[in-house]
């Protein structure tokens, strides 16, 4: 059963209940069956029959008392209703016999209903004499009728009637002891059935049960060693179903657990490893010092050639200053002449600005006017000489005519207004000339003293070219060499307190023997690192006495200690390098 899964397991045992109850009440219902059978039998037939000779019996009697009535009686009104009686009587027992024929099916029964229906026959036969007698005034003969015939006759045919209803008493009790026998059986095959079914049930629920509690208990003791740190136990699958899915996961987690435990163990050492590279840098930066120090000393022998040839380019540069101050006043004085031009050529720019839009206006009122002459035309054309549309259309035309001339008067005084300031434009034009004329002047004797400056700035270009090269060397190496003095400092902190706690944390995880043997000799391949294959050599040389200088060096912010940030900085640090 551990092969197959949860969901075929319980659904093999529900369909084993449900068997079981289709089993139970497919016996219920077959004992209800015969139960029913049983008491169909007594009441559709037994009973009916009973009822049907008590009534035969009630009816052989009533006429027993009629006619003994009619003996004793001779009023008319007493014998008429003897009469009835006795002939209503015999009607309905007619019937009754018709439906007890009906009924009576066993050979016994039937060999009774054969003699009951003759000693019904010989009894009316007999009340039909007596009768007759009565009829003839023979009173004395009737009455010796009755008691040797009538009488006799009477009593044989209760007697058939009593013998009929003792074997319908018969055979009711043995149906009805049927019926007791069928519930009893049913009751106890019930009975054995369910007893069947709840064991059936119970060891079901039972194995069922028991095969997914087992594996999820070793389930829960794993994932309970694995939670305390206890990675030495074995996790044993036995099943296929989905709790041995569940142990497999497991089993598969804490071999990966072990793994990575493993690993990390055998690779603490690497911190360490890290550490001796950082002091090798150190030693390297110590050298790179040395060479910092010499290109400083070539850069002070550079400064003391560059000191004369900077003094000459001073007094040169006073020189030019005081020219360029007026060719500046000069300038300034041009500009504001161009200045004034501008904004009369803005002016000139606005009216006709303004001309163009008189223009369009003159030009619409003249669209307009033809189109109202050409109105006026048809107007005149259709109305003859009742044209009163014709007036309107004349007005109308009259006052844009008169739009048309005031357009033209501002036109003429624009242009007007545009001509003079085009003259002033022109005047402040040759100003504009006579100011350029002199800063060209003051331009050419500031060009003579610069190509003085030109001479001497070659000379100091190449000494500050060497400068700017040694200045940049040293500046980049002294930044490389403080942020990185600072950094190693961080990291070599920051590798200590990680080792500290990586091996805190890892020594929670218990291991079995194999593992940490294994996980020992990963320790030990750990410990001897590769080294670097060539070591930059430090100077045995006492270090150079560095010329002071006034600017500061820049560093670097210390980049937080255990980041992989400041991991990936000191890589890029040391390439540059």
């Amino acid at each position: 059963m551990d092969r197959l899964k949860i969901s075929t397991r319980l659904t093999f045992s529900f369909m084993t209940l449900m068997v079981l109850i289709l089993v139970l009440g497919g016996v219920a219902l077959w004992g209800s069956s015969t139960q029913r059978s049983a008491l169909t039998d007594i009441t559709q037939k037994q009973i009916p029959i009973i009822r049907t000779l008590n009534t035969i019996t009630d009816g052989a009697n009533e006429q027993a008392i009629q006619f003994r009535n009619l003996a004793i009686f001779s009023t008319e009104t007493l014998q008429a209703s003897a009469r009835a009686m006795i002939q209503k009587t015999r009607t309905e027992l007619a019937g009754e016999m018709d439906s007890l024929s009906k009924h009576t099916h066993s050979g016994l029964g039937q060999s009774l209903l054969e003699d009951l229906k003759q000693r019904r026959v010989a009894f009316l036969k007999s009340g039909d004499e007596f009768l007759a007698l009565l009829d003839q005034g023979q009173r004395d003969e009737a009455l010796k009728l009755l008691e040797t015939q009538l009488r006799p006759n009477q009593l044989e045919y209760q007697r058939v009637i009593r013998s009929m209803l003792d074997h319908q008493t018969q055979s009711s009790d043995v149906a009805s002891q049927k019926a007791e026998a069928a519930a009893d059986n049913l009751f106890q095959e019930v009975l054995a059935a369910g007893a069947i079914a709840i064991l059936l049930a119970v060891t079901l629920a039972i194995t069922i049960t028991r095969s997914i509690t087992r594996p999820l208990s070793l389930a829960m003791a794993a994932a309970d060693r694995v939670a305390r740190g206890d990675l030495s136990g074995q996790i044993t699958v036995k099943s296929q179903d989905e709790t041995g899915q569940l142990l497999s996961a497991l089993q598969r987690m804490q071999h990966s657990l072990v793994s990575t435990v493993s690993a990390v163990r055998g690779n603490a050492q690497g911190v360490a490893s890290g550490s001796a590279q950082i002091a090798m840098g150190n030693n390297d930066l110590s050298s790179r010092t040395e060479e910092q120090a010499s290109a400083l000393e070539q850069t002070a022998a550079s400064m003391e050639q560059l000191s004369a040839t900077v003094k000459q380019n001073a007094d040169n540069a006073r020189q030019a200053n005081q020219m360029a101050v007026n060719a500046s006043s000069v300038a300034t004085q041009g500009g504001e002449v161009v200045a004034e031009v501008v904004e009369t050529m803005k002016s000139i720019n606005e009216s006709s600005h303004r001309i163009s839009d008189i223009i369009g206006v003159i030009d619409g009122i003249a669209f307009q006017t033809n189109i109202l002459a050409l109105n006026a035309a048809v107007e005149a054309a259709r109305a003859g000489e009742q044209g009163r549309g014709f007036a309107v259309v004349a007005s109308e035309v009259r006052a844009l005519a008169g739009r048309s001339a005031d357009a033209a008067k501002e036109i003429k005084q624009l242009i007007t207004t545009s001509v003079q300031r085009v003259e002033q434009g022109s005047m402040l034009v040759d100003k504009a000339g006579e100011t350029m004329t002199d800063v060209v002047t003051a331009i050419r004797r500031v060009t003579d003293i610069m190509g003085e400056i030109s001479a001497a700035s070659h000379e100091q270009s190449s000494g500050m070219a060497q400068i700017g090269e040694a200045v940049t060397q040293m500046d980049q190496t002294t930044q490389q060499n403080a942020a990185l003095v600072e950094e190693m400092a961080a990291a070599a902190s920051s590798l200590h307190n990680q080792a500290q706690s990586l091996v805190e944390a890892v020594a929670v995880f218990k291991l079995s023997e194999h593992q940490q043997n294994t996980s020992a000799a990963m320790q030990a391949a750990s410990v001897n690192p590769s080294r670097p294959a060539t070591v930059a050599k430090v100077s045995e040389s006492p270090p150079k006495t560095l010329v002071a200088t006034k600017s500061p060096v820049l560093r670097r912010p210390v980049a937080i200690a255990g980041t992989q940030q400041a991991t990936d900085k000191n890589g890029d640090d040391w390439e540059t390098f």
